[in-house]
C-alpha cells in the first residue's frame, strides 16, 4: 500500500507532468509553444497570448534565492522532526526568471542571504510515492 502524502499530482491532472519530471529527475516548467513564455504555477492558457499549445520543458535546477521564510511550525505532519526548516522562492534564470517554492535543506540556523546561488535536487524519502525538490546553497552543494 502507498504511503499517503500531502503532495503529489492534482486530481485534475494539470501538474502531472511536473511530478512526472521529480520521478525522473528533472524539473519541468510548462512552456507556451506559441510566445514562448515560461509558466508556473501550471495552467491551461498561457497568460502572455492566451494560446492553448502548452508544453512542459526541463529546466536547469538552479537559481538564486529571491525570498525566504524559517518556519517552527510542521504544517504537515512529516516537517515535525525537521524544525526549524527554510522555505525559499528561488528564481530560476534558465526559465525566464520564474520563481519557485520548496526547502532549503542545508544548514537551518544559517541565515540565508537573498541572492544566495542555490542547486536543486530530487528527493525521495522511503515509503513515499512521489519525490521533492529540494534547494542546497551552491557552496554546500559543490
Amino acid at each position: 500500500m502507498t504511503a499517503e502524502v500531502p503532495w503529489g499530482p492534482m486530481a485534475d491532472g494539470l501538474d502531472q507532468p511536473y511530478w512526472d519530471g521529480l520521478v525522473a529527475g528533472e524539473l519541468r516548467l510548462q512552456r507556451c509553444a506559441d510566445c514562448r513564455s515560461w509558466i508556473w504555477g501550471p495552467q491551461s492558457v498561457c497568460a502572455q497570448c492566451h494560446g492553448f499549445d502548452i508544453d512542459w520543458e526541463s529546466v536547469e535546477a538552479a537559481g538564486t534565492i529571491y525570498s525566504w521564510s524559517r518556519s517552527w511550525y510542521p504544517y504537515i505532519s512529516e516537517l515535525g522532526g525537521d524544525l526549524p526548516y527554510i522555505s525559499v522562492l528561488v528564481e530560476l534564470p534558465h526559465a525566464g526568471g520564474r520563481r519557485v517554492l520548496g526547502m532549503l535543506v542545508d544548514d537551518p540556523q544559517r541565515t540565508p542571504k537573498i541572492g544566495d546561488r542555490v542547486v536543486g535536487t530530487v528527493r525521495t524519502r522511503p515509503g513515499e510515492p512521489w519525490p521533492l525538490l529540494r534547494w542546497t546553497r551552491e557552496e554546500v552543494a559543490a
